[in-house]
């Protein structure tokens, strides 16, 4: 009887380290800002933030229908965040009024303003108040 009280007891704390490695591999890969598209079509989606006292953007997230994208995978250190979406068409899908730099494919811009001259596109973000919560989800519904 004592060999099957030791074999419980090796299940139980093999299952409990398991149970550990699991939980800790979900803390890792838990977004911190989310944002879900409840449109039915694709969204390409660009955040912007301040940072060392500058402001700057960056993008793309692809956002499938009826789907959700990890844009920050670290708690926020901010309060505000400026999200801006559009269509697979370019056509602007929110109505901001944070005038910020994006441009055609794959960026990281420091700065907002004379984007045309820097080889950029101006557009129009829409302001995020996460209330200072560490994390955050953005749902982007239909735009009829």
């Amino acid at each position: 009887m004592t060999d099957l009280v030791q074999e419980f007891r090796k299940f139980m704390v093999l299952s409990a380290a398991l149970l550990a490695v699991l939980f800790g591999a979900l803390n890792e890969v838990r977004a911190e800002l989310l944002v879900c598209n409840q449109s039915l079509d694709i969204l390409n989606v660009s955040l912007g933030y301040e940072e060392t006292g500058e402001f700057q953007t960056e993008g793309w997230w692809s956002v499938g229908a009826n789907r959700c994208s990890e844009v920050i995978r670290e708690p926020l250190g901010s309060r505000y965040y400026y999200i801006y979406a559009e269509d697979v068409f370019g056509q602007p899908v929110l109505a901001g009024d944070v005038s910020a730099c994006v441009d055609v494919a794959k960026f990281f811009i420091r700065g907002t303003e004379e984007c045309w001259v820097r080889g950029h596109r101006a557009v129009e973000f829409l302001e995020v108040d996460t209330q200072s919560q560490q994390r955050w989800t953005v749902f982007l519904r239909s735009f009829d």
